[in-house]
């Protein structure tokens, strides 16, 4: 069966609009068979957050925030359809999930909990967007991704058991397609062999997308964005930044692994090992192709930067000031991992290793009281993470701008460098 593998973020689904339009595209298609992946409505995420850290506080605040995302979802029902549509009775049963786990002390697992609430974001979306394509009229359907994607218990970045997956993709989906023209599921998230839900990581619905378009040999993957398609730099930041109308998937791995946001950097292994190609579009404008990411050989690209905020520096050295020898080594890599500290710049002297990580408090906390009393810490924190693909020397000076570089490393076509923001300091008028 030929089919491909649509996915819609949250800012395509962040209002009734949003919907609308991913109608509107999937009219287009409305023959084609199609896996349709949406994440959460934009900003849910980050509410369900919220509400597991009210939660765990016991600061009273946990009841008023879920029934002010429970408003906002009702509310945008409320735009799409006519009253009393079935939709209300879908999605008053999913928000009660949340409910039955609230009612209960919190589980000691925080991380446990987590993915068991923030997970129904992604529930909630594809369930309205399944009712509204229904509507249209589309042939459609929906599906729980839990019920395909199988992970293990590492709740928060759970990793995916391939072989299961495979089997389950083929058995219901496909099957389901034989029925239906357009399959609606969830990214970011799958379940345990216990059924318990999990989460992939944050932004993880691309990777979903990947994942079903690998085991279903999709014949292309389409990721539906904010922007023109896979650019320089984030337009957020940079003035004049350049679309890239292509790309191999060696450079699209290369920019992800140094923090491009526009995919998520587990996407493309899958796809590439298929052969799958991957547009990047815009969902605004989805006459255009956006940027094909596939098996070309290798082009010649400009200047790409991408900036990394909230990282953390951190120096290990042995309180005895030994060396930092390969034992020392194996503790910290080992604690790093457990602690989940993505490792972006490193760096080995004879008695010290510094280590530029994501800077997320409560692990480096964890981290560094792990360590114990044979290893010192020293953090230096409010720092960026400045990445340039294919430098030039004029770019590179530009971006030392006012910037105290604490960390450089070059490499053949790649500078990256942890930096500092210096303020401009002004002389003081001593006359005046």
């Amino acid at each position: 069966m030929s089919l491909k593998v649509f996915k819609f973020g949250g800012a395509s689904v962040k209002d009734a609009d949003g919907f609308k339009n991913v109608g509107k595209i999937l009219k287009k298609y409305k023959d084609d068979k199609i896996v349709v992946v949406v994440s959460a409505m934009g900003k849910t995420t980050n509410a369900l957050e919220e509400i597991v850290k009210s939660y765990y506080a016991n600061d009273g605040n946990t009841s008023t925030l879920l029934q002010q995302l429970k408003a906002h979802h009702f509310n945008l029902v409320n735009e799409l359809f006519d009253a009393g549509h079935d939709v209300l009775d879908d999605i008053n049963d999913t928000f009660v999930e949340i409910d039955w786990v609230l009612e209960e002390q919190p589980h000691e697992d925080f991380d446990y909990t987590y993915d068991q609430i923030v997970s129904i974001g992604e529930l909630l979306s594809s369930k309205i967007l399944t009712h509204y394509l229904k509507s249209l009229p589309l042939n459609s359907g929906w599906l729980d991704v839990r019920s395909v994607i199988l992970t293990d218990n590492t709740y928060r970045d759970a990793r995916v058991i391939w072989d299961t997956t495979q089997k389950n993709a083929t058995n219901k989906i496909l099957s389901a397609l034989k029925d239906v023209n357009h399959i609606v599921t969830q990214g970011f998230i799958g379940s345990t062999s216990e059924n318990f839900t999990t989460t992939l990581g944050r932004e993880g619905s691309d990777y979903t997308a990947a994942i079903l378009s690998y085991c279903l040999d999709a014949e292309s993957m389409h990721i539906w964005k904010d922007v023109p398609g896979v650019l320089t730099g984030d337009p957020r930041i940079f003035d004049e930044v350049m679309k890239l109308p292509r790309l191999s998937y060696k450079e699209a791995i290369e920019m992800t692994y140094y923090g491009a946001k526009v995919i998520h950097p587990k996407t493309i292994k899958p796809i590439q090992n298929k052969q799958i190609p991957l547009y990047v579009r815009p969902f605004l404008d989805p006459a255009s192709e956006g940027t094909v990411i596939s098996d070309e050989k290798e082009l010649s690209y400009p200047p790409v930067i991408v900036i990394e905020h909230d990282q953390a520096l951190l120096h290990i050295s042995t309180n005895d000031f030994s060396f930092v020898a390969e034992h020392h080594l194996s503790m910290i890599f080992s604690l790093l991992a457990k602690y989940r500290l993505k490792v972006n710049m490193m760096r080995n002297t004879a008695i010290s290793f510094s280590v530029c990580v994501n800077n997320i408090p409560d692990r480096v906390k964890k981290f560094e009281k792990e360590l114990g009393g044979e290893f010192k810490l020293i953090a230096d924190n409010d720092l960026e993470l400045i990445t340039i693909r294919h430098f030039n020397e004029d770019i590179l000076k530009d971006m030392k701008k006012n910037k105290l570089i604490l960390f450089e490393e070059r490499l053949q076509d790649t500078v990256q460098m942890v930096v500092k923001n210096l303020p401009k300091m002004k002389r003081k008028d001593i006359h005046s």
